[in-house]
């Protein structure tokens, strides 16, 4: 069985892991880091601007979004806008698709999979759209995702809203979609959710999705760190 190896940050501004997904995935690409890493993150708040995305769906101005505390990052995953902030759990898988015997389709399924089954660990009924990828609760959307590759490593990922601020979305049109309603699993379920909890079942989720081992792993972050 394949280890994938789990690198837990805590909440880190969008940027500093940003960069650490780029320092893995050249390690990656040049063949001087063997290892499939994921890394699990909440990020200070943020919205994202993907390949596909502008400018056009924020109902607001940048300035206002700086005055509001949200920085604003356009990056080379697909999709559109979204928003981050602390609450959201955030899933980055950096790994070689090749290796792990997957293509670009069956990852993403795999990813939306494994929000789906998170979700009905605790109770709730997650769905895919036919016309939008991610995941949906009665309508409304929970989870999102956007990838990258580069020569056949992956980076970027999943967002699970978890239980969080849903309100800076109202400030976009999340994912380019008019009226759409995000929702999170505290919203669902009426009550808190420990973030924690949802780390420790997605991970197994991560496991039986993609048939690997999904090891807690500090090293390759240390490592990372001391580079610098």
């Amino acid at each position: 069985m394949r280890a994938w190896y789990l690198v837990d940050l805590g909440l880190m501004p969008y940027d500093d892991c940003w960069a650490l997904q780029l320092q893995f995935v050249e390690k990656k690409v040049a063949k001087e880091e063997p290892r499939d890493i994921v890394l699990m993150v909440e990020h200070e708040p943020v919205v994202t601007v993907g390949r596909r995305g502008d400018l056009g769906g924020l109902k607001v101005s940048e300035d206002i979004l700086r005055r509001m505390g949200i920085a604003l990052r356009a990056v080379e995953r697909g999709g559109l806008l979204t928003y981050h902030g602390p609450g959201q759990l955030v899933v980055y898988p950096i790994v070689n698709l090749r290796s792990n015997g997957l293509n670009v389709m069956e990852y993403v399924n795999g990813l939306e999979e494994v929000m789906i089954r998170t979700l009905a660990r605790f109770g709730l009924k997650g769905c895919r759209n036919s016309m939008n990828r991610g995941v949906w609760v009665g309508g409304r959307k929970i989870g999102s995702l956007g990838i990258a590759v580069r020569r056949g490593i992956t980076f970027h990922g999943l967002a699970l809203n978890v239980d969080m601020d849903l309100r800076p979305f109202g400030l976009m049109e999340p994912c380019g979609l008019k009226g759409v309603e995000m929702t999170s699993m505290a919203a669902e379920l009426g009550k808190g959710v420990d973030i924690g909890d949802v780390k420790r079942e997605i991970v197994k989720d991560l496991d039986e999705v993609f048939g690997v081992k999904v090891h807690l792993d500090r090293t390759p972050w240390k490592e990372m760190e001391g580079a610098d």
